[in-house]
């Protein structure tokens, strides 16, 4: 009777748990409960980096955000001398005038086509010249030709234009030597149909070396294991680019891609404001030259700020968009998938 009453007992008790895999357990683990720190604590916790980034913070909403309040402006009659509490409202007027100026249309279609250029034609230099450094096993040499192309990032636009004055203009070195060889010599600096190019150049020469900093960075951080198991298993130099070094660096490639594509009706207001006296409104204006225009120098606030909260809108709608698309193909983009 005592063993029959020991069995029952064993078999009405659940089995014990194996000691190594802990089979045998189907009770869940209860969890530790989450003790919520006081907000006081945690901001006593973290006083030094909060007051590190105040400044920060405080630059932020004073230059950035507290201005969007005089956005109003978009939809009255804004005279400076009243003041946007005082300006007539005017609803969607001023935005009617933006859709239906064939000159503002004309700058965002010079503004399309700088973009499109310049993506074609600068975008991969800054990752070819990346491409090429990696490739250089000499230390000592890879830092000097990074200081050359590092250079003309901080020279002022300006100088830029100067210099390109000095060597492309009428009377520049490529037209003096032209000549002296009995050649007929050109003004790319006032030539409209060049001038694509011309920008195009100057952006090449100021900022490619600066934009190749962020892909260096990503290729630091490649394995030399990675080259090695390529090269072991057969692979030349131009297959291990490809499988290796180029995927490392695609997701900067992307979200620098969808940066750009946000930024894309910002072609550079410095560089066409100095140089569209010289080559014609057709083909020098675009959007930020034409807003500068109407808004300072004609005065005609409200329909400059329009024309502004239309660029920022259509900005905003393309990072989201490149940033979906950049999703649907497994990247993270600007920020990650909640």
């Amino acid at each position: 009777m005592a063993l029959d009453a020991l069995t029952r007992r064993r078999g009405s008790s659940a089995p014990a748990p194996d000691p190594v895999t802990g089979a045998g357990d189907t009770s869940a683990p209860a969890r530790p409960p989450v003790r919520k720190i006081p907000l006081r604590t945690r901001l006593k916790h973290d006083r030094s980096l909060l007051i590190m980034v105040l400044p920060a913070v405080v630059l932020l909403v004073v230059f950035a955000y507290v201005p969007m309040l005089g956005n109003v402006i978009a939809w009255q009659q804004y005279s400076p001398y009243t003041g946007f509490l005082h300006s007539t409202y005017v609803g969607w007027a001023n935005f009617e005038r933006v859709f239906t100026n064939p000159l503002f249309l004309d700058a965002v279609g010079n503004t399309l086509v700088i973009t499109a250029f310049q993506l074609l034609f600068f975008f991969p230099i800054p990752i070819l010249l990346a491409l090429l450094l990696n490739s250089v096993l000499s230390p000592r040499v890879r830092t000097t030709i990074q200081s050359i192309v590092y250079l003309p990032h901080f020279f002022s636009w300006v100088l830029v234009v100067t210099i390109f004055q000095q060597i492309f203009g009428g009377a520049g070195l490529v037209n003096q030597t032209l000549r002296d060889h009995g050649l007929a010599g050109f003004d790319m600096m006032t030539n409209p149909d060049t001038f694509l190019v011309l920008i195009t150049m100057q952006s090449v020469w100021k900022d490619a070396g600066w934009g190749i900093i962020i892909f260096l960075a990503a290729l630091s951080t490649v394995s030399p294991e990675h080259y090695e198991a390529a090269a072991v298993d057969g692979a030349n130099r131009w297959r291990r680019m490809w499988h290796v070094t180029l995927p490392a660096m695609r997701p900067v490639i992307i979200l620098l891609l969808i940066l750009r594509l946000g930024d894309s009706l910002t072609v550079g207001f410095e560089q066409l404001i100095l140089q569209r006296a010289a080559v014609g409104v057709d083909v020098a204006e675009v959007i930020d030259t034409y807003v500068y225009y109407q808004g300072v120098v004609y005065a005609d606030w409200s329909f400059a700020a329009a024309a502004g909260l239309v660029k920022g809108v259509v900005s905003l709608v393309l990072v989201l968009g490149a940033n979906k698309l950049a999703h649907v193909f497994g990247e993270a983009g600007v920020y990650k998938r909640a």
